[in-house]
């Protein structure tokens, strides 16, 4: 094996992922991109309906006790929020219809641009008022149909609220607008000494109150923790436009229940987030990056387990791939190579590393490395030696996604499950899937987060049948959550009890009557259809 090599610091950069999402969607309103996977859907005009194709195939109707737009409530929105923040124009719309992986599209015919939170208050408060459905947008970076409307809702894009507000250099404590993009705040933040404790592929794009919102994890969880620890407070609008000001900036505060917590993880269904305050740690001035090379996963376990007694106070992020992941990597993807060319290996593990002394993280590292190497866990390894190293290295990783799209359908699951049990999933899926489609997994080995992908040339009824409900089933016989980290929108609203228990949903639906009485925020996500059903007074 080649010598081990430090870097002293790196920065890791994403790739975006630029389309043109028009393409490819004709005017029945069927999905029908070649090389793209997804769900298919139809829309019928005199039903009113949406029927999603495949082995658990379900009709979605129009709550007809909805209203539709007409001439007033224009008029109004343009009296309130000024002609070029009510976007009518049918291009823009059309991309915001449709979410990034171009599975899900709705025919939403307004989108409105709200700068402040009385804006979005008087918004809501009209809508809520004239049983207008609404949908808020962010970076729509989701991958469950969260994002965008099912039918006609209105979307209310909060990409104008993004103004940071404050930074307290002796807290950390960050106060920003919803509308914040991700890859900003990092940027911010870093030039003064402090890092998100959120990290994404998508942090290009993506925004902190949608970040919020779905309880986004990352790549740094393992070493910081969820949202629902380093979000202090929020400022978020009601259905009927009273806002709940929540945004404290304490670390303790004991005075009664946590209400914000309501919101992180609820995707819009229960209010619109509008202000963040989160805590950010230091920027410490040691970041190292290893690529290694597994034989089996049971050496990625016992590395989790070793690196987590051996690294704990240096550990960032311990995440995982497998062989075929780095095949679609490598066949997909311009400009990759395999950092460990010599041979294909079974499994690739990257941990990252950050600390504040240069000489003991890298003499800590350097000792792990090597008692796993001796140890028989590793079988190859490199370190970044530099920042473009360190970059090519995550680009493996966060790439995966754009590899699949570029492979052809795709099917993705988002799944908690006990690491020991992890991939004994993935084994028994390979064997159910035969020859008719790959089984690529990766994921965030750290904190038990699996993607499942299933790659096949085109989408196919019968392959998703083979799936689903195969994998729910699987994932909740061994205690797993069938959403980990990316939330339950509208694909996985009717899964929710592979999960969750009736009683459990049951107060969850009592929670969105209470604070959305007529149910206009982010109408048939999240919640199954069975609670969903509102009729607006």
């Amino acid at each position: 094996m080649e010598k081990w090599r430090m870097t002293h610091r790196f920065i890791r950069h994403s790739s975006k992922l630029l389309f043109d999402r028009r393409s490819n969607l004709n005017s029945h309103n069927y999905v029908t991109a070649p090389g793209f996977g997804f769900q298919r859907y139809s829309r019928c005009e005199e039903c009113n309906f949406r029927r999603f194709f495949g082995s658990a195939a379900a009709a979605i109707e129009r709550n007809t006790s909805f209203s539709t737009l007409n001439s007033d409530d224009l008029s109004y929105f343009k009296e309130l929020l000024g002609e070029k923040s009510v976007v009518e124009d049918e291009d823009v719309l059309l991309t915001a219809n449709t979410d990034w992986m171009r599975k899900y599209n709705g025919t939403s015919k307004l989108l409105l641009q709200p700068k402040t939170t009385h804006e979005v208050s008087q918004i809501l408060k009209y809508c809520n008022s004239r049983c207008l459905p609404v949908v808020p947008q962010g970076g729509n970076t989701g991958l469950v149909g969260g994002s965008v409307p099912v039918f006609d809702e209105v979307i209310i894009n909060m990409g104008s609220m993004n103004n940071i507000i404050s930074l307290d250099k002796v807290s950390g404590i960050l106060v920003c607008e919803a509308g914040c993009i991700l890859e900003n705040l990092i940027s911010f933040l870093d030039n003064h000494g402090f890092i998100m404790p959120l990290d994404l592929g998508a942090k290009g794009s993506c925004q902190i109150g949608g970040n919020v919102s779905t309880n986004a994890g990352g790549l740094r969880l393992v070493r910081y923790g969820s949202l629902h620890g380093t979000v202090l407070g929020l400022e978020a609008v009601l259905a009927n436009g009273d806002v709940i000001d929540m945004l404290g900036t304490l670390r303790k505060d004991n005075t009664g229940y946590d209400l914000k917590h309501l919101f992180i993880g609820s995707e819009g269904s229960l209010g619109i987030v509008t202000k963040v305050s989160i805590l950010t740690p230091t920027k410490l001035s040691s970041v190292n990056l290893a690529f290694l090379a597994c034989e089996d996963y049971f050496s990625c376990q016992k590395l989790l387990v070793e690196a987590k007694r051996r690294l704990g106070d240096i550990l960032s992020a311990f995440e995982f791939l497998d062989n075929q992941s780095m095949d679609l990597v490598l066949n997909h993807l311009e400009g990759v190579r395999n950092p460990l060319p010599s041979s294909m290996h079974n499994f690739y593990v990257l941990i990252e590393t950050t600390g504040s002394d240069e000489s003991y993280d890298k003499e800590k590292l350097e000792a792990f490395l090597l008692s796993s190497m001796e140890g028989g866990l590793i079988s190859d390894g490199v370190l970044a030696q530099d920042i473009n190293q360190a970059s090519s290295f995550w680009r493996i990783r966060e790439g995966l996604p754009e590899a699949l799209m570029k492979a052809g359908a795709v099917y993705k699951y988002d799944l908690s499950i006990p690491v020991e049990k992890m991939y004994d999933l993935v084994d028994e899926m390979r064997i159910r899937m035969g020859q008719t489609a790959r089984v690529i997994a990766y994921g965030h080995l750290g904190d038990g987060n699996l993607h499942l992908n299933i790659s096949a040339p085109q989408y196919d009824d019968t392959i998703l049948a083979q799936i689903e409900p195969y994998v729910y089933e699987w994932t909740s016989e061994h205690k797993g959550s069938i959403s980990a980290e990316h939330g339950l929108g509208l694909m996985k609203a009717n899964k929710i009890f592979y999960s969750k228990s009736p009683v459990t949903v049951q107060v969850m639906g009592s929670i969105k009557k209470l604070l959305d009485p007529n149910g206009i925020l982010n109408p048939y996500k999240v919640l199954p259809q069975s609670l969903s059903s509102y009729h607006c007074c």
